[in-house]
């Protein structure tokens, strides 16, 4: 598929609206999703049925979400703050777990693009440096799209432990500032049992 074609595709496009823009991380977290739930062989996930591990909570991390069905409400999304562009994914069902990574020379932007884009995050882009980075933003977005997954990812095998299930349990009203927490996330303090919140505080 051209990479117009994909970001025409419904699945790309529920990508785009949860994230709120196309850009170069959103496709390679769509691409590095695909790829995991194809070599497991599974469905987006209804409850926990699939369990997703990121490396980074940069965009890519939303198209995981969409496309593998594994949400921070549902217990089966987890962050790793490595700040890498990598994706682990296990099957409840068979046991069998597949590590997404992205390959060195796949990350290097052009200098223009990274010039521009440090322009955008200052705030101090011209409106043609703006014109301009869009353009080139949407390039990138393309090439990652187009890119063979060979060459844009390193795709491993896992075998490790499967993480527990959601914890549910009724909450407890902290005895500082009266709201509600999960007990289990609750620390003592003078003898009182407090939220993180009023812990960190002090």
């Amino acid at each position: 598929m051209t990479a117009q074609e994909i970001m025409n595709s419904e699945d790309f496009k529920a990508c785009e609206r949860f994230h709120g823009h196309v850009c170069p991380g959103l496709s390679i977290g769509y691409k590095a999703a695909k790829a995991a739930m194809d070599r497991l062989a599974e469905n987006r996930a209804e409850d926990e049925e699939v369990v997703a591990i990121v490396e980074t909570d940069a965009c890519s991390a939303d198209a995981v979400q969409v496309l593998t069905g594994c949400t921070f409400g549902k217990g089966n999304f987890f962050f790793r703050d490595y700040g890498k562009m990598a994706l682990t994914l296990l099957s409840r069902n068979t046991g069998k777990g597949v590590r997404v990574s992205i390959l060195p020379d796949a990350s290097a932007r052009d200098p223009r693009h990274t010039e521009l884009l440090q322009k955008m995050m200052r705030g101090n882009a011209t409106d043609a440096e703006k014109a301009e980075f869009k353009k080139v933003h949407l390039q990138r977005t393309k090439d990652v799209l187009e890119t063979p997954l060979e060459k844009l990812f390193n795709v491993t095998r896992v075998e490790m432990e499967l993480p527990s299930r959601a914890h549910m349990e009724p909450s407890e009203n902290c005895t500082r500032c009266g709201e509600p927490a999960m007990p289990s996330k609750m620390e003592m303090a003078g003898g009182e049992k407090i939220c993180r919140g009023c812990a960190e505080i002090g």
